[in-house]
């Protein structure tokens, strides 16, 4: 059984595949923060040996990191620890001013510098307390109006008194409340005192403690810009994103792969606006609406769509409206028999349509048909990609947990030296992603743009062509050296074929994201080079003939 440790390095070596195809990543490690010029940089997770060399090319150019819960508390406290050494305040009203300013540093150096007294009564870090402290030997709670000795009673920086359980009351109902409680004020309501973590652990339960100290880590992640939860669900790991290289996507140390501008699983190199729309398209009751237009007809009493399930033209509405008509025509089936063509043929739909009654009708439903043709074709195709990328997933994960040894004890070759297995399996599921957003791309590419689809669908081809010749290779030529009794001589032939096609495979797919990256740039350009140089042919020919023309003029003078 692998450790967990293990697991996650094993994905370390997956999570590069968004870097596949990018050479200008901004490593991890500098500082990207401008508010927070300093702060600790986050660490990557660690690989192991035999990994790292697989995989140091792709991590070295990553422009993000995850960050696991510990590291999150470890630099929400190394944040608060300098803002209370800076500024000479304690650990409390530092991480109540971090909260404040959405935990930056260096927006909170700023503030306090430049208007101290502001910033202390708009964040509720009292100097002095609004009412000075009291010598009587009962106090009065300002909630329930009892007495109660100077030990029962407690108070933030205002020193507006109340008793312990009161409280108590107040701050897990606060605190069952929400995200909200990291903001508690006093509890006089003319009164903006802050409430910090210290008064919520001396006075709240074990369990609202517990909540308070979760919505606390998690504000560290939810205010900041450039920091976002992993959406995949229960992923408890938050990223760390360093702007400027051009490339959103991201992978999690779960597995999940998502974009960090919409949080979209990744989809690059298709822009994310063109992502929103497929999505919705793929949700939405447009596509339903499509059909039941290319596919039924309304009832001619009740209007209700009506499939034709059977062969014969004579429909039936469903109860109550039980309307007898002919599918062809829509007229009333009891003016039909013989005199109209028979019952399997309308005499009067061939009339009307001639006379051009149906024209309209047809052409909406003809429109229709087309439309949902179409995007069958490339919703099926983005569908299979998807299908076949799961699976790629799953073969992966078993070569790795038992497939990589048992062919290393057959074929008597080290693990370190089968690298060339997981990296043929690592490109098919990355391009198996681009390929799959390739299809929403082409259904949004208008079809006026005929040469611009053509040079797509000439690299889409090639990519996709190329793709199932190294999945089938890593899928299936593979099992004969699994399956094999000893050692085969054809296997360093295997190594030579797949690393072969891994590599042109990945060049197929370095053109396509290219292109589409550029928006088909390319035709355009190629485009006005052609129209440049007819231009520069016709104008060399006019200037010629103008030339002869004047020549023969000067002759004719003479």
């Amino acid at each position: 059984m692998d450790s967990e440790e293990d697991m996650l390095d094993a994905h370390d070596m997956y999570s590069g595949e968004d870097d596949f195809y990018s050479d200008d990543y901004k490593d991890s490690d500098d500082d990207n923060d401008d508010d927070d010029d300093g702060e600790p940089d986050y660490g990557f997770v660690e690989e192991d040996a035999d990994d790292s060399a697989m995989i140091a090319s792709h991590r070295s150019q990553k422009n993000f990191c995850v960050l696991r819960e510990e590291d999150i508390l470890r630099h929400q406290m190394d944040a608060i620890e300098r803002v209370s050494v800076v500024l000479s305040i304690t650990e409390v009203e530092a991480s109540i001013l971090l909260r404040y300013f959405h935990w930056s540093v260096g927006k909170v150096h700023d503030e306090w510098f430049a208007d101290e007294e502001r910033v202390r009564n708009t964040v509720g870090i009292l100097e002095k307390p609004v009412l000075p402290p009291s010598d009587d030997t009962e106090l009065t709670c300002g909630i329930c109006f009892d007495s109660f000795p100077p030990e029962k009673i407690a108070s933030v920086s205002c020193g507006h008194p109340f008793c312990t359980t009161c409280w108590t009351g107040y701050i897990s109902t606060t605190i069952n409340d929400g995200p909200g409680c990291l903001m508690l004020r006093c509890p006089d309501p003319s009164c903006l005192a802050a409430v910090g973590h210290d008064m919520v652990d001396k006075l709240a339960s074990e369990e609202d403690k517990d909540k308070y100290n979760r919505y606390f880590l998690r504000s560290y992640i939810e205010d900041n810009r450039k920091m976002k939860w992993c959406p995949a669900p229960g992923c408890e790991y938050a990223i760390d994103f360093v702007a400027g290289s051009g490339n959103y996507d991201v992978s999690c140390l779960c597995s999940f792969s998502f974009c960090w501008n919409c949080t979209e699983e990744a989809h690059r190199p298709v822009d994310c606006i063109t992502v929103s729309k497929w999505i919705l398209k793929n949700s939405a009751e447009s596509e339903n609406m499509n059909w039941i237009l290319a596919n039924s007809k309304p009832c001619p009493r009740c209007k209700r769509p009506i499939e034709k399930n059977q062969g014969c033209m004579h429909m039936t509405c469903t109860p109550p409206c039980k309307y007898e008509f002919c599918w062809l025509c829509l007229g009333a089936w009891m003016d039909h028999g013989e005199r109209t063509g028979g019952f399997y043929a309308c005499n009067r739909y061939e009339v009307a349509k001639q006379e051009g009654q149906y024209d309209e009708t047809e052409r909406r439903r003809e429109m229709a048909k087309n439309s949902l043709e179409r995007y069958t074709h490339y919703y099926e195709r983005w569908a299979s990609n998807q299908t076949s990328r799961q699976k790629a997933m799953t073969d992966l994960q078993q070569l790795q947990t038992h497939n990589l040894e048992k062919l290393s004890d057959k074929q008597c070759t080290p693990e370190s030296q089968l690298k060339f297995i997981l990296e043929a399996w690592l490109q098919i599921i990355e391009c198996r992603r681009v390929l799959k957003w390739t299809y929403a791309y082409g259904y949004y590419l208008p079809d006026h743009e005929h040469a611009k689809r053509q040079f797509f669908e000439y690299l889409q081809g090639e990519a996709e062509s190329g793709l199932e010749r190294l999945h089938q290779c890593v899928e299936k030529d593979l099992l004969q050296f699994l399956n094999a009794e000893g050692p085969s001589k054809d296997f360093n032939d295997f190594r030579t074929k797949l690393a072969g096609l891994t590599s042109v495979t990945k060049n197929y797919f370095e053109n396509l994201v290219k292109a589409l990256e550029n928006g088909l740039a390319d035709v355009d350009s190629h485009a006005a080079c052609s129209s440049k140089s007819t231009s520069s042919k016709s104008t060399g020919c006019s200037s010629k003939t103008r030339g002869k023309g004047k020549g023969s003029s000067r002759t004719g003078g003479s």
